[in-house]
């Protein structure tokens, strides 16, 4: 399964550019908006540590 990553990772390369219509945007771009907006996602759905305070 690492390996599979690896090649994926391998297939991108600084010039590739996807485009949809007027919009265009690089391949690095767009890992890295999944990824903010994954992490985002999470931020939100999981709870603060240490909330759950017994009284």
């Amino acid at each position: 399964m690492l390996s599979t990553f690896f090649a994926a990772l391998t297939d991108i390369s600084a010039g590739t550019y996807y485009g949809f219509g007027n919009f265009l945007i690089q391949s690095g771009n767009l890992v890295v908006i999944i990824v903010m907006l994954v992490l985002f996602v999470l931020a939100l759905v999981l709870p603060f540590p240490g909330t759950r305070r017994s009284k």
